[in-house]
C-alpha cells in the first residue's frame, strides 16, 4: 500500500532526511586512503546519535551496522570490517539512513579514495548524473517507468549496466514501503505519482556487465565480472510543484 504523506508528515521527513544527508556528508569526508570501513561507519553511526536519532540499517534484518560499506565491485550491502581498509585508487558507496520522529530518511554516494582512473570517474560522474535523469521524472502525474526508463537510457547510452535486482523504493514510517522503483522501465506505465508520495530513487550501475552475485555472508552484493559499480540515492517527494530532494543539504 502506497501512503501519501500529508504537509505535518513531510515536515517530519525532513529532518530525518537532513540527519541522513549530515551523516553521509561526514562518512564521505572520512574517506581517504588508509581508513577502515568500520571506522568510516562509527563516524556516521554517532553523527545519527548525536543528532537524536536512531540508524535505520543497524540491526535492519539483521544487519550489523550503521552503514552499507561497498568497495570497488561490491554493488550494496558491503559490511564495514576494521579488516577493510582503504586505498589510493578505490571507489566507496556508503549508504545509510537515519530515523527520528517516527520517519526515515535514506541516502547514498560513491566516494573516491585518493586518485581514482578516469574510467572510475566516468563510471560515478555518469551514475550520479543519472539519478538527477530521474529525479526530473519524478514529478506529479507521472508514472513510475518515467523514472526507471530515464536512468537506463542515460546509462546503458554511455555504455554502463544498470543492475535490475535491487531497486528504489518507497520510504517513510519504514525504511521499504510501496512503491518499488525500478531504474528501468517504460515511460507511461507503472504507479501513478501522486503529490504526497516519497521514494527512495537509487541508480546502482556497472561498468560492466549487469550481472551480480551475492556473497556467502548474505549481504555483500558484488558484480560478477569484477567490474566495478556505482550507487547514488537521495530520498524524494512528489508534491505539485516537482520533486523535492530532501536528502540534499
Amino acid at each position: 500500500m502506497i501512503v501519501l504523506k500529508t504537509s505535518r508528515e513531510l515536515a517530519l521527513m525532513k529532518e530525518a532526511c537532513r540527519i541522513s544527508a549530515g551523516a553521509l556528508k561526514a562518512a564521505g569526508e572520512a574517506v581517504e586512503p588508509g581508513v577502515t570501513t568500520a571506522e568510516i561507519d562509527k563516524i556516521a553511526h554517532d553523527f545519527i546519535l548525536k543528532a537524536g536519532a536512531t540508524p535505520a540499517f543497524l540491526n535492519y534484518n539483521g544487519f550489523p551496522a550503521a552503514a552499507c560499506i561497498s568497495i570497488n565491485d561490491e554493488v550494496i550491502h558491503g559490511i564495514p570490517s576494521e579488516k577493510r581498509i582503504l586505498k589510493s585508487g578505490d571507489i566507496v558507496s556508503i549508504d545509510l539512513g537515519a530515523t527520528i520522529n517516527g520517519y526515515v530518511g535514506d541516502n547514498a554516494a560513491t566516494f573516491a579514495v585518493g586518485d581514482i582512473s578516469a574510467e572510475a570517474k566516468r563510471l560515478c560522474d555518469v551514475t550520479e548524473e543519472s539519478l538527477y535523469e530521474g529525479i526530473r521524472r519524478a514529478v506529479a502525474g507521472g508514472r513510475i517507468g518515467d523514472i526507471g526508463s530515464a536512468i537506463a537510457q542515460y546509462c546503458e547510452d554511455r555504455g554502463y549496466s544498470v543492475v535490475r535486482e535491487y531497486t528504489g523504493h518507497g520510504v517513510g514510517a519504514k525504511l521499504h514501503e510501496d512503491p518499488s522503483v525500478p531504474n528501468f522501465g517504460t515511460p507511461g506505465r507503472g504507479v501513478r505519482l501522486l503529490p504526497g508520495m516519497t521514494i527512495a530513487i537509487e541508480p546502482m550501475i556497472n561498468a560492466g556487465g549487469a550481472g551480480i552475485r551475492v556473497l556467502p555472508d548474505g549481504w555483500t552484493v558484488k558484480t560478477r565480472d569484477g567490474k566495478l559499480s556505482a550507487h547514488f540515492e537521495h530520498t524524494v517527494a512528489i508534491t505539485a510543484d516537482g520533486p523535492m530532494i530532501m536528502t540534499r543539504l
